[in-house]
Formats: C-alpha cells, structure tokens, sequence
C-alpha cells in the first residue's frame, strides 16, 4: 500500500494505475462499516483509494472537530489489510489553501433533518467530496447506506458535475444489537451503547407496521417517536418516514420510502435508517 498526502502525487500515482479506480472516502477511525467499503472497491476495481480526511467545514462550531478520532497508525493497518492499494491522507491546507472561497451547495435534498440541525453541513460535504473527486477521478464512488441523507446528496452531487462517475450504496454495518456501526460509537458509554439500540429498534417498529398494512407515514412516525422516546436520556432530533428519492415526507407509503432517524444520549449524536417498501 502506498500512502500519499498531495493531490499532484496522487494523481501521479493514478496517472499508471490500472482502471477501474475505486474511492472510499472517509474521516479515518476506521471501523468494519469503512471495511465493507473498501472490501467491495477491491472486489470491483483494479484500483482502490481510501482517503482519510476529517473534514472540518461539515462540523458544526459547537461539535466535536477537536476531538474526532484520529488513529492514524490503526487506520493504516486496516486499510492495509482490507486490500487498498493507495491511502491518501492530505492536510487541511492542502484541501483547502490560504484564501479558498468556493462552495459546493445542493439544494433541495439538504433542506430537511441533518441540514435543518446542522447548518452548513451539507455545503461542507458536498465541498469535500467533489475535491475528492477532481484529485482522484474515480470510475467508482463507494458510500454507505448509514448517512443516506449524505448518499443522496453525493448522488445528486455526482449528476451535476461527474455524471460518468457511478456511486456505488453499500448496505449499512450493524453490530449484533442492530447498533449501525459509527466512529462515533466509540464515545458512548456503557450505559448509553445500551440504550443506543433503540434507535435501530424504532426504525424496525415502523417497518413491522408496514408489513402489517399501515400505510399512514405519520402514524409510522408516531411509532417510532414513542419506543425512542422511552428511553432515559435520550433526545430525540427527529423520526421521519420519507420518499427513498426526494427525502420529503410521505402522508402515505405507496412508493419506496426510508425511515430516518436522529437522536442524542448525552453529547453523542447518531443517526440511522432503513428502507421501507410497501407490501405489493
């Protein structure tokens, strides 16, 4: 594995790199939801980057930046290990240099849950991303189905300016539990990694009441909100039920749908979703 920390040397090495090339991009502290990533990029390209970037402008002035892990020297290791064959690691500096004041928004698909409650993440993302993507121009994107608000963003954001580019969705990780693997996790304590599963509790509670023909996308919320809101500590962002392509919610499920949760035990925020499909 070869690790790089500048856009020109990357490319350099790309320049001679058998193709397809495949990108993981991630925030490092890498976790088996990253590996899954990598491990399909290697088993569908020629050529597999992992970037590791903790990307400061889609954090929030009172989040945790600071503290985000980095475990550098584990994360090269796993990377290693799940086959990728360059790591590219460039400083903040690098991604953006003295006086950058180009932004990257997309409308429409970031008006709602994560974009209402985190302002201007959206735009930190969808910035970083199509950076990754003009330093490493990938046949192939690999993202994860855990953040699908940010997956239909990249998506959109791929459209717009790479449409030969394909993202590739990759189902979300989960511990036994049902707990969606998050780098986050690592900050809960016992007690609230307990109460954690909750979150995937209530996304399956409004899928079993679909299979059993509610349709009513308010009352699956309801459902939700209530098996969240009994738990201690927790506080609830929001429980949507919404169309699986605009995010906008649904009064009724008649189409492919999502399930969309957010909430916080203590100062840890997670998140978590899962497709919901109408019986035919």
């Amino acid at each position: 594995m070869q690790e790089i920390a500048t856009i020109r040397a990357l490319r350099a090495a790309l320049a001679a790199a058998p193709r397809p090339v495949g990108l993981v991009p991630t925030m490092g502290a890498l976790h088996a939801g990253h590996l899954a990533l990598a491990e399909r990029a290697r088993a569908e390209c020629a050529t597999v980057v992992l970037s590791i970037f903790v990307n400061p402008t889609q954090f929030g002035p009172h989040e945790d930046y600071a503290r985000y892990p980095r475990p550098i020297e584990r994360d090269r290791e796993l990377a290693q290990q799940a086959g990728v064959d360059l790591l590219f690691g460039p400083t903040v500096e690098e991604m953006y240099p003295p006086g950058a004041a180009s932004w990257v928004e997309v409308e429409g698909l970031t008006a709602r849950w994560e974009g209402e409650h985190r302002p201007g993440h959206f735009r930190g993302v969808a910035t970083i991303v199509l950076k990754l993507f003009l330093a490493a121009l990938p046949d192939r994107a690999y993202f994860g189905e855990k953040d699908y608000q940010q997956l239909r963003v990249v998506e959109r954001l791929a459209a717009d300016f790479l449409p030969e580019l394909q993202i590739v969705a990759c189902p979300t990780v989960r511990e036994a539990d049902g707990l969606a693997l998050s780098s986050r996790n690592a900050y809960l304590t016992p007690e609230q990694r307990a109460r954690a599963t909750a979150l995937y509790r209530a996304l399956c509670r409004a899928r079993a009441l679909l299979a059993d023909g509610e349709r009513s996308g308010p009352v699956l919320e309801a459902a939700m909100r209530e098996v969240l809101l009994a738990v201690p500590g927790l506080r609830l962002d929001y429980a949507a039920v919404v169309d699986a392509a605009t995010l906008e919610p649904l009064a009724v499920v008649d189409r492919p749908a999502r399930a969309l949760v957010a909430a916080r035990l203590g100062d840890v925020r997670l998140i978590d979703n899962l497709a919901l499909r109408p019986p035919v």
